[in-house]
């Protein structure tokens, strides 16, 4: 063996996660409002893009942009796979890379049999002004100012800091969780000025702020309902024995008979838990479909919400401008470096576009039964059969369907809905969905009547149905759907009719 120096020539593949590899990663896991915000960024920083709303139904062509040359590949080329042969595929498999990331997919069209996609490309229609977001701004009045306006005419100057520093300890839903002795070692002031103070916050609107717990809470709504009696004390006292329905012990404690003890718990039902909570407050934000889902006479038309998507062109005529002028050279790599950034966005939106509707096909391929008859139709379905189907990477499925929502005749759901676990039919049929079950089980505890299902009677009742599952996977489901044990739910039928 040799031990003198020599040169060796290796040939080797390796990959290589360009900044637009990763941006067009990004842009896969975006929702249409993530990717608005991006696009205006993008506006904002490269002076060679332009985003403008397109009319109802146009769907832009990129024309302006396969226009645009020079030595830079135009965006068209890029789309028909006419650019750098050396370019990474941006379907590929990174799990075994540090980044752990994965890349949008080939464009393609995505139908198959029946299925029809309708679809913009990187500009979609939408609205003049977009979205209104100031619409969605919280324009009530905040707890702490209704607070702070009641308090300015009844609580003294001197103990006006108190106040404030009270009111600005009480959480959204209206109580006071932070100790009094505390507030009083921190303000330097005795306890009994700031128990005086915190007394006169109790007594204003909304009843009930200010309390330290929720026994205290009921307890100053009791009082200003004039309901406050030692036997309503004594219930109020003793809320967890009302809550596990203990009602025979309750009686007893309060010394009340059964129409009494249900007058009383009437009564409490008619208050507030949480008096804070009409004030302020985030308002509810209305979930924004990205695709729709339609029955048409040709199978199913599957569309991108274009409402979102501003229609996003190069500006050919400013690149000609600017082209043309006296530059030197670093003003010219500076507008090629604009230039090829803006093409690589509008090639990575439309492949944004496409690989979303190819893997919305195919779901709405998998799970028709469930878009024609219901939920009790929906079939067990994973990530990598969608993926196989499509001949795409796993982890690209997973991107292409996180914050994503589909509004079709059933109403809105997030793509991640459709993916569901197997559950082994009693008869020894096809598989249904975990969804299924659960439906099945929501529909059977609704109807389930004076006569309470255990689990165990769950569990026949689903084998009989054609669903082969355990008494433990019956608990789970019921527990993720939110709903009680047969106790619990006993414990409540006895106090709804008490």
């Amino acid at each position: 063996m040799s031990l003198a120096p020599r040169l060796d020539l290796r040939q080797a593949q390796s990959l290589v996660m360009t900044p637009q590899l990763q941006q067009a990663i990004k842009l896969l896991a975006l929702s249409n409002l993530e990717i608005e915000g991006f696009i205006a960024e993008e506006v904002e920083r490269n002076p060679l893009l332009e985003a403008t709303p397109a009319e109802d139904g146009d769907i832009p062509d990129r024309e302006p942009v396969a226009e645009v040359r020079d030595e830079r590949v135009a965006a068209d080329e890029l789309l028909s796979g006419a650019g750098d042969a050396a370019e990474p595929a941006l379907d590929v498999d990174y799990a075994t890379e540090s980044h752990q990331q994965d890349s949008v997919a080939d464009g393609g069209s995505g139908n198959d049999g029946a299925l029809s996609m309708t679809g913009a490309s990187a500009g979609g229609a939408g609205g003049e002004d977009g979205p209104d977001l100031d619409a969605f701004a919280d324009t009530a009045l905040s707890l702490a100012d209704h607070l702070m306006a009641q308090a300015g005419p009844v609580v003294a100057q001197e103990d006006a800091f108190i106040a404030a520093h009270l009111i600005d300890l009480i959480d959204e839903a209206g109580y006071l969780s932070a100790s009094l002795l505390d507030i009083a070692g921190r303000l330097g002031v005795p306890l009994a000025r700031v128990e005086g103070v915190l007394a006169i916050v109790h007594s204003f609107d909304p009843t009930g702020v200010g309390a330290r717990d929720l026994a205290e809470c009921l307890m100053l709504q009791a009082r200003e309902a004039d309901r406050y009696d030692p036997c309503m004390a004594r219930l109020i006292e003793n809320l967890d024995l009302l809550a596990r329905g203990e009602l025979a012990r309750l009686k007893r404690i309060c010394e009340v008979d059964d129409e009494d003890m249900a007058d009383m718990i009437r009564e409490l039902r008619g208050y507030d838990p949480k008096p804070g909570c009409r004030y302020g407050g985030e308002p509810a934000q209305a979930v924004v479909p990205d695709l729709f889902v339609a029955r048409t006479k040709a199978g199913w038309g599957i569309e991108i919400n274009t409402a979102t998507l501003p229609r996003v062109l190069v500006n050919r005529s400013y690149y000609t401008e600017l082209a043309g002028g006296q530059q030197d050279k670093a003003s010219k790599a500076w507008l090629s470096e604009c230039l090829a950034s803006a093409n690589w966005l509008v090639k990575a939106l439309d492949q944004r576009q496409r690989t979303i509707i190819k893997v919305a096909t195919e779901i709405v391929k998998q799970q028709e039964a469930f878009f024609l008859k219901g939920v009790a139709h929906l079939k067990p379905l994973t990530l990598r059969q969608v993926a196989d189907a499509i001949e795409m990477h796993e982890s690209t499925v997973s991107r292409v369907t996180s914050n994503k929502y589909v509004s079709c005749a059933r109403g809105l759901y997030e793509l991640k809905y459709f993916f569901t676990s197997a559950i082994q039919a009693a008869d020894g049929g096809d598989a249904v969905s975990a969804q299924a079950v659960k439906a099945a089980i929501r529909g059977l505890i609704a109807t389930e009547g004076a006569k309470i299902l255990s689990d165990d009677t769950l569990v026949e009742l689903l084998n009989a149905k054609g669903f082969d599952i355990a008494r433990r996977t019956v608990a789970k489901y019921r527990e993720a759907l939110g709903i009680g044990s047969s106790v619990q739910r006993r414990r409540s039928r006895a106090l709804e009719g008490a």
